[in-house]
């Protein structure tokens, strides 16, 4: 669904969705409700951030209280500032409030999550989400509310003062959502991202394993009461009516058998519209789509609902009939473009192609041309790939898209031989090779290109900054007949069984026999795209390996933007926070974190002065150093 990184790591104002953020506190995953990741401080600016150093760190004890399951674990998480009190989750859905200014901790709450589960994209918590009711007395319990989805599927509303559940939402304090169907295994359907409020309705997607069956549970998407737990409307990204109007892009009915699109990916808002966008995933069974013929709607799309009913207002799908497991990861950005001396809103869509879509926030109409380009057929049985796809002709892809053997690399000439063999014997036909029997190579991987990092948006410099991995996979589809004596024969392997289909599919990273990608570095690099000119301003290889050997390293994870200038990022596999000069992207400042930095930070000022703030806990599936904590920079007092 997201990202398949295992092996890598062997070497290696109105007008912007509402206004932005209040200057002093970020209280939304995204800093606001559009995924905008920008904050209007500016007290570290390109001139001082060299000062930057350690204000306060705070560590959640993870490492000790779950200390075996941390092997399955990854801290994406983003913390919120709102009424004074930094909240966030942990990767076991523990939630935190902490002092902004010295770390201590003021209050904790463990959802106590069940033994046996095993969540299928493992144990991860990206965000909670605030709400205020503004029919309360200030002072009432739960008038402000944190909202934690968990990787069980329970939805838990908490007082933000004190920690406590609240217990007119649901059943004390807690939702369960169940599935349409019975999970195969505990954890195959989970909650991974922050809720998102509009007004007082709050919205929740799902994860769902995509690569175990066709006929998963279903990717529901909750509109619930904020106040009382109620739900108020659902929708499922795939139709289950021969009535709905997305019915006929599944040939021969075959949405009544199907599963996916689950909107697991964080989700933006737009309250004045009452509209929420959702990035929708790949259909399940991932590689082979033989069983559900046409262009699969709603998945691999961005969708517009009507936030009080549910309602689709518009759609735009990014992959037609997608068997690549190309759905949209990042939060959609809510931007304005400026034209003809007009203000233009839009939603920016970043996909794992590489590609940016900017799309008219009330329609969903392109805003820069895009055309159906024609892409390999498929020669698997059973299997009809999409004969076009969508093609932005603005701004250029962020990501060569394309590895042949002659492209083949490596850091000394046995590997790069040994690469260049390996890619003679696939399919290498570019974007969009259809997966086969005998592989085909996904470049970029299905992890991107982009993924739930996301973009962050200068809205004065009009730029979307955005950082993206190149990095390949092979997918071989294997014969049902064949699927046990290949798991004998490779143990290691990624093999998902995809029953409901005629096949399984292998997935692996293209990688020498050293263990490093097969194609040249930079294996990730930090964009900024002039929005109204459809342009790249400005690309740099984020993260550096030992001595500067090789620059640019897999990432996973997403920047913000401030107004003193700068751009602050972690993701790389190096371990460092950076920041970089907004108008050139040269690297003005960087700190050793003590873990992985596979987290987007968030920025806030508090007793008059600005914080940076990062969860430091690294990726299982990166295998970068795991850790538990939570750092905070800020310049000298």
């Amino acid at each position: 669904m997201r990202y398949a990184v295992d092996a890598m790591a062997t070497v290696l104002a109105a007008a912007l969705f509402a206004a932005p953020a209040p200057a002093q506190d970020w209280p939304a995953y995204g800093g606001d409700a559009g995924g905008m990741r920008y904050s209007a401080v500016g007290q570290i600016t390109r001139a001082n951030v060299h000062e930057l150093a350690p204000a306060w760190t705070y560590h959640t004890g993870d490492m000790t209280r779950h200390a075996e399951a941390m092997q399955r674990s990854a801290t994406e998480v983003t913390p919120i500032l709102a009424d004074g009190r930094l909240v966030f989750c942990t990767p076991f859905d523990r939630v935190v409030a902490l002092d902004p200014a010295t770390g201590r901790e003021l209050w904790s709450f463990d959802p106590e999550l069940p033994p046996i589960l095993r969540p299928a994209e493992g144990f991860l918590c990206r965000g909670v989400a605030l709400w205020h009711d503004g029919a309360a007395p200030a002072d009432a319990l739960c008038a402000a509310r944190i909202f934690l989805a968990t990787v069980d599927a329970r939805l838990i509303a908490l007082d933000l003062a004190t920690g406590r559940r609240c217990a007119g939402f649901g059943h004390d304090g807690v939702v369960a959502l169940p599935p349409d169907i019975p999970p195969a295994y505990p954890g195959e359907l989970m909650f991974d991202s922050a809720p998102v409020l509009v007004n007082d309705t709050l919205v929740i997607g799902s994860a769902v394993d995509d690569m175990s069956r066709a006929r998963a549970p279903s990717g529901t998407v909750w509109g619930i009461d904020a106040l009382s737990g109620a739900v108020r409307w659902s929708f499922d990204p795939v139709p289950r009516h021969a009535e709905d109007p997305a019915a006929a892009s599944w040939g021969k009915a075959s949405y009544a058998s199907a599963a996916g699109g689950s909107v697991w990916a964080p989700i933006s808002a737009d309250p004045a519209r009452d509209l929420v966008f959702l990035p929708t995933a790949s259909p399940t069974a991932a590689f082979y789509g033989g069983q559900r013929p046409g262009d699969d709607l709603y998945t691999s799309s961005v969708v517009a609902l009507r936030a009080s009913t549910g309602a689709v207002v518009w759609h735009f799908q990014t992959t037609h009939h997608d068997i690549w497991d190309y759905d949209v990861a990042a939060q959609p950005s809510l931007v304005t473009l400026h034209r003809g001396g007009k203000a233009l809103d839009a939603v920016v869509v970043a996909t794992k192609m590489g590609f940016l879509f900017v799309l008219d926030r009330d329609t969903g109409a392109p805003l820069f041309p895009v055309e159906e380009r024609p892409f390999p057929a498929s020669d698997v049985p059973g299997e009809a790939a999409s004969p076009t796809q969508p093609v932005p002709l603005a701004p250029p892809s962020l990501v060569p898209q394309h590895l042949t053997p002659d492209d083949a690399w490596g850091l000394v000439y046995f590997d790069k031989l040994a690469c260049r063999r390996r890619l003679a014997a696939l399919d290498t036909r570019g974007l969009y090779a259809p997966p086969s029997l005998k592989g085909a190579v996904v470049f970029p991987f299905t992890g991107g290109g982009a993924n739930w990092g996301g973009g962050a948006v200068d809205p004065g410099r009009g730029l979307f900054v955005i950082n993206t991995t190149r990095v390949a996979h092979t997918i071989r589809l294997i014969p049902r007949a064949e699927e046990a004596a290949t798991r004998a024969a490779e143990p290691g392997t990624e093999i998902g069984r995809a029953i409901g289909t005629p096949y399984a599919a292998e997935r692996e990273l293209l990688l020498s026999p050293l263990g490093i990608p097969c194609n040249a570095p930079p294996w990730s690099t930090l964009a900024a795209v002039d929005l109204d000119a459809g342009t790249i301003r400005w690309q740099v290889p984020l993260g550096a390996r030992a001595l500067g050997l090789i620059r640019g390293l897999p990432a996973l994870g997403g920047p913000i933007v401030t107004a003193g200038g700068l751009v602050f990022i972690a993701a790389a596999m190096d371990q460092y926070l950076r920041a970089f000069d907004i108008d050139t992207g040269a690297e003005l400042w960087r700190a050793k974190l003590p873990a992985g930095g596979q987290a987007t930070p968030m920025t806030y000022m508090v007793q008059g002065r600005q914080f940076v703030v990062i969860a430091a806990g690294g990726n299982a599936r990166m295998k970068t150093a795991l850790g538990d904590a939570v750092v905070a920079y800020a310049l000298p007092e």
